[in-house]
């Protein structure tokens, strides 16, 4: 696949001089703590951020006020340090983030307990990795993890021990695009790309945005030079794009239709994109045939833009139903698809499954997606969220009561099932995976 290195190597490549005592925020950073006092902050427990969010606005602001009086009764700031007791609700920003690099330096005392909340969900792990009473709880592995991951799944604990003796202060760094999260912990790698996991509800992705928020209880824990940075859809492109590309083979030249069959005329190429023709439509498709894949690309929807992926397409008649299923490629935030069936929106399984909607970007902007085909099985990650991941074997109510007969197909092509909108798709990538059962 083609990518780029430039934005992600020097992302990785922050300026420890400006990072190492209480200061300005490095450059493209802001700070979220002014080092004065908690202006920017409210107070909030372990609270699902998707129910709060959706309070009405009077009722959201009249919880903000409410919890003022007691983040000022544990918090507190001097010589340009955050300091919580180890009691009282945890601190909330009341902006938002979506795609974020996040910095800041803590320092705590033994037997304390903290953590970092991540769109108002927790949480990356901070602790006392010598307190043996926890050692069965993986403190002895250090801070850094994603704690409330599943047991055994990657990010729970950090890959190495990273954590600095008491009285010194640990800098964090914290990458998160889509619900892929990168921590590093005095500079270790102690989280690599890890997904994770909706604490409140596991059966759904992470919220698309929420507040930092910095949990502290058991002990007293000090903050300071927290500073963040937002990530615009390229660069979490390329972060995304730089992750597991291992063995991923472009079918895409970016100049012609090599390759590639069926209603090619339908199709044009603009720009290193393959653009479906105004008013045009139809079937484009490798001529490779493909059993268990994973195929890594990035598209691009006009307003109202409609398209889908074809997976495992026979070449002949319509990929929702003569192959194993199209995966909608559709701007469903569109008021002409307000009244839709929830399995036509965007990534749903056309007819048969629906995604979860809200992680598509604004439209004009380019998305990545990655789509990984095994068995009946079919996962969905659209800009680093899993939106899909579903057995078609296992379906029996489909829309309208029309029988899928091709999801059970064992191989076939992938491509574009166009529908006269001019959506773009580049940096078209598969890996095949049948080696691999």
């Amino acid at each position: 696949m083609k990518t780029s290195s430039r934005v992600v190597v020097g992302m990785l490549l922050v300026v420890s001089g400006a990072f190492a005592q209480s200061g300005p925020p490095p450059e493209g950073f802001s700070a979220l703590f002014n080092g004065k006092d908690l202006s920017g902050w409210w107070g909030l427990k372990t609270e699902d951020p998707v129910v709060w969010m959706a309070l009405p606005a009077e009722e959201l602001v009249a919880k903000q006020q409410a919890s003022l009086a007691d983040i000022q009764q544990h918090w507190s700031v001097a010589g340009g340090v955050l300091v919580n007791d180890g009691h009282g609700l945890f601190l909330s920003t009341l902006k938002n983030y979506a795609d974020f690099e996040l910095l800041l330096e803590y320092k705590t005392v033994p037997l304390a307990d903290s953590g970092v909340y991540l769109r108002g969900i927790p949480q990356v792990q901070i602790w006392d990795s010598t307190e043996q009473a926890k050692f069965k709880l993986g403190a002895d592995k250090g801070s850094g993890g994603l704690w409330n991951n599943k047991k055994n799944q990657e990010g729970k604990n950090p890959l190495v021990l990273a954590d600095k003796p008491f009285g010194e202060w640990n800098q964090l760094r914290i990458l998160m695009v889509g619900e892929r999260v990168t921590v590093s912990l005095n500079g270790k790698l102690v989280v690599d790309h890890a997904r994770m996991d909706n604490y409140f509800d596991p059966k759904k992705p992470l919220p698309r945005t929420g507040p930092i928020q910095l949990q502290t209880h058991g002990g007293e824990i000090s903050w300071r030079n927290i500073f963040i940075r937002e990530i615009e859809a390229d660069e979490a492109n390329q972060i995304l794009a730089s992750k597991g590309d291992a063995g991923f083979v472009s079918v895409f030249d970016g100049k012609s239709f090599a390759g590639w069959a069926g209603d090619t005329n339908n199709y044009e190429v603009v720009d290193g994109a393959i653009r479906c023709a105004p008013n045009k439509g139809g079937n484009v498709f490798t001529e490779k045939e493909y059993g268990d894949f994973a195929v890594r690309l990035e598209f691009k929807l006009p307003p109202a833009g409609n398209n889908g992926l074809a997976i495992r397409y026979p070449g002949s008649g319509n990929p929702a139903y003569a192959g194993m299923c199209e995966l909608q490629v559709l701007d469903n935030e569109n008021p002409k698809y307000a009244k839709l069936d929830p399995r036509q929106f965007h990534g749903s399984a056309y007819g048969m499954a629906a995604a979860h909607r809200g992680y598509l970007r604004e439209t004009g902007e380019w998305n990545f997606e990655e789509v990984t085909v095994k068995g009946s099985t079919i996962v969905v990650e659209l800009n680093g969220t899993v939106i899909l991941d579903t057995d078609l074997s296992t379906i029996t109510e489909f829309k309208g009561k029309e029988e899928h007969p091709g999801r059970i197909r064992k191989g076939g092509h992938f491509g574009f099932a166009g529908h006269k909108d001019p959506v773009a798709f580049r940096n078209i990538a598969i890996k095949e995976l049948d080696h691999e059962k």
